[in-house]
């Protein structure tokens, strides 16, 4: 059996789960609301405040989603009571980051600026202080939206291994490499 999808689901009171007949679980609560289409076979059951996801059979299509659908729905949970929250930091010189609105505005060292329109449901605050890498903040309650961003704009310029410029997760560790050594 599936250690992640044996797990029951404890839902917080100030949290509400509507299951419907198509298998549609949609999640409401202080930080809003999500839904997320379940697999027919799967079985969610709700009973007192806990959430269970169960499968009908043991075939592998059944055991790959037993555990991927718990814990969709328990990010939806979590996201709706709590959010989440992404940190990136730019590192090397001259590297800027604004947000004005919905637009995230990065200066890494291109001959131009780069903006990134950034969904409605992600907030994003920008932070500068002397004489440390400036921090982009992301929050958002849709787990899968915040690190498809987050990861969107760490492509813009990936942490290179020999100076480690870049843009990093707060936290991240990088494998530095040595480098040339000059020769007698």
């Amino acid at each position: 059996m599936s250690r992640i999808g044996k797990l029951p689901i404890t839902v917080p009171a100030n949290v509400d789960v509507t299951l419907s007949q198509e298998n549609l679980v949609t999640v409401k609560g202080p930080k809003g609301s999500l839904s997320t289409q379940v697999d027919r076979d799967i079985i969610i059951n709700q009973v007192d405040g806990t959430l269970s996801v169960e499968r009908p059979t043991e075939q592998k299509r059944h055991k790959a989603m037993h555990g991927l659908y718990r814990s969709l729905i328990n990010n939806m949970i979590k996201g709706v009571s709590e959010g989440f929250r992404e940190q990136l930091e730019l590192v090397g010189v001259g590297y800027k980051a604004t947000v004005t609105g919905a637009t995230l505005e990065l200066a890494l060292g291109y001959s131009h600026n780069i903006f990134l329109a950034l969904p409605q449901e992600v907030k994003a605050t920008a932070v500068t202080e002397k004489g440390k890498a400036p921090l982009i903040t992301l929050e958002c309650n849709d787990k899968q939206l915040l690190g498809q961003i987050a990861a969107k704009i760490r492509s813009l310029r990936k942490v290179e291994p020999y100076k480690g410029k870049g843009i990093r997760f707060v936290g991240e560790e990088i494998r530095r490499k040595a480098g040339k050594t000059a020769s007698k």
